[in-house]
């Protein structure tokens, strides 16, 4: 097997002898590249951010922004990343580098003070402004494009939710990145996205008694978690990162399923949409384009952009977190899950998969293939996250609602909770007060009252059992009153 190799600034360096736990941000670090810094060694600051050549949802290659601390540099065997350092253009001999568009905007316009956070930031708004479907808005004035949000230059500021300043300010970096022009036609990064991504690497990476391995197909991947059912799973290493930073958690073997081809495939049949395991939330998003509202609404509000562009379904499923953004909007769908090990198939409710606090019905050696959502969707769709950020939190409690109403009458009612239980749940006695009756007032009222008693909400640092029980009810009233008058009638 060829030596795990990746290439950074457009040179290609060998990984060894990093571990297998050494992180993208520790590499490059150790190799000079400072500019990636460490702020919070858990994804929430952005300091760390770099861009990776990924496969492309309107181009052959996306330039896309990820938090360097929390994937390991093995994960990225065979792959492509630029730095902040690697943005810049190199200058005749003895001459300073030419500044990146990003990079001159944000000079210019005083979106640095201490310089800190500023590489993760340019990195996330390289990122943005190699968007390819980003287009100026002809209809906008200058203040503030189409709205507080979105520049002129179509600039999404999503882009930076996972970028934290703690002394420049927001507005001159906000000016930076509505300043921003389109890449000229001569820019070698953005001819870069008409040429295809690096093909994923079967690696099987070994240092210190430690492995890591990337299986070339899921046979291979299965097979491998028959023979090593202690094996620790990644995708997007979002939160297996977190766990080897923060408390210093190592493992034998690391088996990353990231690149399965049959982990991410996203097809649209005449009765279900089917996603792959291990799309990201953000290649999701793009793909679906607001076909399935619910997901819609989810997305802004799951963690931030950067995290959004590793993390997976999967792996948000599989680690069996009862504050998790995605299951109660699943619960709500009424998904399944396509279950697979080495000796087949099969397909779970995901109603019926969660058991107990981190715990469900998947055997050891199995993996998550993919997440079915059945058609049609319910018209009448909401999610409320309830916590103290508006993004890039951790919920207090999460509700996400399906109704089919017909005629007035509520015809059918799904709706999942998270952050009330040891798993998320489905609100069963609610959605019980709910069916057949006239969705008015009365009923809206009477299925609030319900809805606070559903589960067993705690008392802990991000909220009271009471003020949990209090937002169910509150998100119900909330639906209620926000239904169009056309949909009740």
């Amino acid at each position: 097997m060829v030596a795990a190799r990746i290439t950074v600034n457009g040179e290609t360096t060998p990984i060894s002898p990093a571990t297998p736990h050494t992180t993208v941000l520790d590499f490059l670090r150790d190799r000079g590249l400072t500019g990636t810094k460490e702020g919070c060694a858990e994804g929430e600051c952005g300091a760390c951010s770099v861009l990776v050549a990924r496969p492309g949802v309107n181009k052959p290659t996306d330039w896309v922004a990820i938090n360097a601390c929390l994937v390991p540099v093995a994960a990225l065997d065979g792959q492509e990343i630029v730095t902040s350092e690697g943005l810049a253009t190199a200058g005749e001999p003895g001459t300073p580098p030419t500044l990146h568009p990003v990079q001159e905007e944000m000079a210019v316009r005083g979106g640095s003070q201490c310089g800190y956070c500023t590489p993760g930031f340019v990195c996330s708004m390289a990122a943005e402004y190699y968007r390819p479907d980003r287009c100026a808005h002809t209809d906008s004035d200058a203040a503030g494009g189409a709205d507080a949000e979105h520049g002129p230059n179509g600039f999404d500021l999503h882009a930076l939710s996972g970028n934290l300043c703690r002394c420049t300010g927001y507005r001159p970096i906000r000016d930076a990145a509505f300043a921003v022009g389109a890449p000229t036609e001569d820019d070698p990064l953005a001819q870069r996205r008409e040429q295809s991504p690096p093909e994923p690497v079967a690696t099987e990476y070994v240092q210190d008694d430690s492995t890591f391995v990337r299986p070339a197909t899921l046979a291979d991947a299965v097979r491998l978690l028959r023979e090593r059912p202690d094996a620790v799973v990644v995708a997007g290493s979002t939160d297996w990162g977190v766990e080897v930073n923060i408390r210093s958690r190592r493992a034998d073997c690391v088996v990353a399923v990231d690149r399965l081809p049959e982990l991410r495939e996203l097809r649209v049949e005449s009765d279900h949409i089917e996603i792959g395991a291990a799309q990201t939330l953000t290649e999701i998003e793009r793909r679906l384009d607001g076909s399935v509202p619910l997901l819609a609404e989810l997305f802004p509000q799951f963690a931030s952009r950067l995290i959004r562009n590793s993390a997976t379904l999967g792996g948000n499923l599989g680690t069996g977190s009862p504050i998790g953004d995605s299951p109660p909007v699943l619960l709500a769908l009424e998904a399944s899950l396509v279950l697979a090990d080495a000796d087949g198939e099969r397909v779970v409710p995901l109603a019926e998969y969660f058991t107990g606090y981190r715990q469900s019905v998947r055997r050891p050696g199995e993996l998550i293939r993919a997440v079915r959502i059945p058609l049609p969707l319910s018209p009448v769709t909401a999610f409320h996250k309830i916590a103290k950020r508006r993004f890039d939190d951790i919920s207090s409690v999460a509700v996400a609602f399906a109704l089919d109403i017909e005629d007035g009458i509520v015809r059918k009612a799904r709706i999942g909770l998270g952050g009330v239980a040891a798993t998320p749940i489905r609100a069963l006695a609610t959605e019980a007060a709910l069916e057949g009756k006239p969705w008015v007032t009365e009923t809206a009222e009477a299925a609030a009252k319900v809805l606070r008693g559903e589960g067993t909400p705690m008392d802990d640092h991000r909220a009271s059992s009471l003020y949990r029980s209090a937002m169910l009810g509150q998100s119900l009233l909330k639906l209620y009153a926000q239904t169009p008058e056309a949909v009740s009638s």
